[in-house]
């Protein structure tokens, strides 16, 4: 069953910028895109598992440092290759300053 994890202060992350936050044995990334929302992904790559947590974020995608595919934040789509399988996404909200991740 899903729970809500605390997974970090909101002002952690700055605007159009990632972060890389760890549960248990995965690794997962928090993206705040230009807007201020936060989204969840996991944290590697799906091309070769590359930490994206080193990538660049624009808007609301970010870039694979390793081999620049570009993932949609908004939904893990992927939309530039060479990674072809989408990240998987999971709900963020913000509450009383903190970040909290479905999981």
């Amino acid at each position: 069953m899903p729970t809500w994890i605390d997974a970090c202060a909101a002002e952690d992350i700055d605007e159009e910028d990632v972060i890389r936050f760890d549960h248990g044995d995965r690794t997962f990334i928090i993206v705040r895109d230009h807007e201020d929302n936060y989204y969840c992904t996991d944290g590697l790559c799906t091309h070769e598992d590359v930490h994206l947590c080193d990538g660049l974020v624009v808007e609301a995608t970010i870039e694979c440092p390793k081999h620049a595919s570009i993932f949609d934040m908004t939904n893990g789509e992927v939309e530039t290759p060479p990674a072809c399988e989408n990240l998987h996404t999971y709900q963020t909200k913000v509450e009383d300053g903190r970040v909290f991740v479905e999981i």
